[in-house]
């Protein structure tokens, strides 16, 4: 809803996303919080959350006319040999790994700062949200079907599966974090929170139709932007302000991108900019708040209220 693909009107498809994006983003986190992993294991983990969502749930990757919209996504820099189009594959895995998994993340975990890095589910917790992630996969994939027969072919849905559990793997067996910090210069958080502001900018204004060239501007963005980030975070100064300032640069690009693009699924163009302001707005002051718990982090017993 942030980005402006679906507009407010749609609220209700909730029930069925917020399982499967939600409950994403908490089992991952929780996966890699148990085992005292860290921020690469997120990452690898959100992009294989990405390939299973847009290569079984959506088949986005496979579908040259994906929900009969007449998008063309697969068109730009298409591979016949795989049967995907590389812009939309570099672009929609970016999208899952970088904003609805990571940012996601980031931005929950900094509205409990003293918390941030300790796991928030017990078994009960992890045996409700399991079956609800289920259930949204299965939904989305049920919707999907309805209105697009389309189906990938078994070597597609088999190199996404084994994608996945790849990525899956080596996410769970990557080294925990290292405790002692190094040295060298760290940006302020507000100079993090600009740099992903522009970086994430960029992104989403590079047009399809620059073909391999858009494939090639993803791959320097994506590159820039974690070896900066894995260069900062393992230095003496970085904190959960410097994280917050990478979510919001990522939250607010998706917030003024919104404007200039009309819903996917269509929908009355004034009633869609309304509805832009009121998320965006929601972003700003979810930001807000999250910036103030960094300098005034609530009291222990408060943040659990349960």
């Amino acid at each position: 809803f942030l980005l402006g693909d679906l507009p407010i009107t749609m609220l209700p498809a909730l029930l069925v996303l917020a399982p499967l994006y939600g409950g994403g983003a908490l089992l991952i986190r929780e996966a890699v919080r148990h085992t005292r992993r860290g921020w690469p294991s997120i990452f690898l983990l959100g992009l294989a959350y990405a390939v299973f969502e847009e290569a079984f749930t959506t088949q986005s990757l496979f579908n040259p006319d994906y929900l009969k919209l007449n998008l063309h996504l697969l068109d730009p820099a298409y591979i016949p040999a795989l049967g995907i189009g590389a812009w939309w594959t570099i672009f929609v895995l970016t999208l899952h790994t970088v904003w609805s998994i990571a940012t996601s993340i980031a931005l929950a975990e900094a509205l409990v700062p003293d918390q941030a890095t300790t796991p928030w589910l017990g078994r009960i917790g992890i045996a409700v949200s399991g079956p609800l992630f289920v259930f949204g996969a299965l939904a989305t994939t049920h919707l999907t079907l309805k209105g697009d027969r389309f189906v990938a072919s078994p070597r597609q849905f088999a190199s996404a599966a084994i994608l996945c559990v790849v990525l899956t793997v080596v996410a769970l067996r990557l080294p925990r974090p290292i405790r002692a910090p190094l040295s060298g210069w760290v940006p302020s958080p507000w100079l993090a929170g600009l740099g992903a502001l522009a970086a994430a900018s960029c992104f989403m204004l590079i047009p399809p139709k620059w073909g391999w060239g858009a494939v090639s501007a993803y791959f320097v963005l994506d590159f820039l932007m974690i070896v900066a980030a894995l260069q900062w975070s393992r230095r003496e100064g970085w904190n959960g302000r410097h994280r917050l300032g990478l979510a919001g640069g990522a939250t607010l690009t998706y917030a003024w991108h919104a404007f200039l693009q009309p819903p996917v699924i269509g929908g009355d163009r004034t009633i869609g900019l309304i509805g832009n302001a009121v998320f965006a707005l929601g972003a700003v002051l979810l930001l807000i708040i999250a910036a103030r718990r960094q300098v005034h982090p609530l009291p222990l017993l408060e943040q659990r209220g349960d």
